[in-house]
């Protein structure tokens, strides 16, 4: 969930993404240097609350000159325009904007104490809040906005003074107002709010998650025969008119341009499908697949790190691993690219024109000149010139009557096995 966070920082521009983690969490961060790097995150030891964990990145924006944006690692499907609605708001001359949401059922939310003309007064923790303040049904999502200067010089006033012992973030709300600084809110839908601090969290993020991609597609003319049994990725692009059949998954890094038809029970990661293309069923697309103007991919084909041109065809049970096809060739069933040798990767070169007999073994590194032919059950091992025919297979040798006299002593060699033994 915190790279969706990070994500949304960089999507809505901010230029500094400082990651506050607590020394507790290896894993957490080893994976947050990774993604922000070393200089950019700064450790809350020992955990006093939000307050404190966002002055502990303190430091980090000594020189800045700016707003920032206060975001949580377990909330992963704020939308930027919820942001950039925040950031809108300070530009009208809101010193602090909350992201905050509508619910019926506020439960342990804090809530968003406001004034007729909708000014924020105070954020109040559902443990603090009086009978009521519990009756308000705008509840805080955490999120907030403001001046570097503004939030860092109102923390150094918080005190842990509260039902939990720590220092809450929220009070420089009502710090804020003490000094005569206007306080607003932003509200977004309660279902893009969802904390993920459990595995069930995590699984409703994604249900909502995949709503809502689901939905975006349909409104922008895309075809989903099944809605419910198609899964999407965070980044996945789909043009209008293409049509998506049942229970296709979508990995990380897909594109697929107008006109294309995805047929049922294929999984495409990592792939640019070109227009009019026809995939599946049961297609396996891996990373750095890409396909020119109309090719087609059919059942039980996997293709990785493989360039197609137009028109090409891989109709049934193929590997494409490593290579190029050219234009308007055609692989027959049961080809596989050899591109692995044990130690490298080699790649195959196909060209142009070029037919593919069935259950053919191309050893890389190979090349296919344009027009070639391969016979069936080809085993290639070396470079095929423009329009030749290459064969490899052993002259046929048929041996009259062979199979007669095999099936007559396998029926004798069994039922020897079945007659009983004679008692000694």
């Amino acid at each position: 969930a915190i790279d969706w966070s990070i994500a949304l920082a960089h999507a809505v521009g901010c230029e500094k993404i400082i990651g506050v983690i607590s020394p507790d969490s290896p894993d957490l961060e080893a994976h947050v240097i990774k993604a922000l790097g070393a200089g950019n995150i700064a450790i809350q030891s020992p955990a006093l609350g939000t307050g404190h964990a966002v002055k502990c990145a303190k430091s980090a924006f000594d020189d800045f000159e700016g707003d920032i944006v206060v975001l949580y690692g377990d909330s992963p499907l704020i939308p930027t325009e919820a942001i950039e609605d925040l950031f809108a708001k300070l530009k009208q001359g809101t010193a602090l904007a909350v992201l905050g949401f509508e619910t019926a059922a506020p439960g342990l939310y804090g809530r968003l104490v406001t004034t007729e003309a909708g000014h924020l007064v105070e954020i109040v923790e559902a443990r603090e809040a009086s009978a009521e303040q519990l009756k308000i049904n705008l509840c805080n999502s955490g999120v907030m906005v403001g001046d570097a200067q503004t939030i860092f010089t109102l923390l150094e006033e918080v005190t842990n003074e509260n039902a939990k012992g720590e220092y809450y973030f929220t009070d420089i709300v009502g710090l804020a107002r003490d000094k005569s600084l206007v306080c607003g809110v932003v509200t977004c839908a309660e279902d893009v709010l969802i904390g993920c601090d459990t595995r069930q969290d995590l699984a409703r993020a994604e249900a909502v998650f995949q709503t809502h991609a689901r939905q975006n597609l349909l409104n922008n003319g895309v075809s989903l025969i099944a809605p419910e049994t198609v899964y999407l990725s965070y980044d996945t692009q789909i043009e209008a008119d293409v049509t998506i059949e049942p229970m296709v998954v979508f990995g990380p890094g897909v594109h697929i341009k107008t006109g294309a038809h995805i047929r049922a029970f294929s999984h495409i990661e990592g792939a640019l499908i070109g227009e009019d293309c026809v995939i599946g069923p049961y297609a396996r697309l891996r990373p750095g697949t890409e396909l020119g103007q109309a090719v087609k991919i059919g059942n039980f084909v996997e293709t990785k790190n493989t360039q197609l041109a137009d028109r090409a065809k891989a109709n049934h049970l193929a590997y494409l691993g490593d290579g190029t096809v050219g234009a308007g060739s055609n692989i027959g069933a049961g080809t596989i690219f050899c591109n692995y040798d044990g130690f490298f990767k080699h790649r195959t070169e196909i060209g142009k024109g070029v037919f593919i007999g069935s259950n053919s073994a191309l050893v890389a590194p190979v090349k296919i000149a344009d027009g070639a032919m391969i016979g069936s059950g080809t085993v290639l091992t070396q470079n095929v010139p423009e329009n030749a025919l290459a064969l490899t297979r052993t002259p046929q040798l048929n041996k009259s009557g062979w199979a007669a006299k095999f099936r007559s002593l396998m029926h004798a060699r069994k039922a020897a096995q079945k007659t009983p033994k004679e008692p000694s």
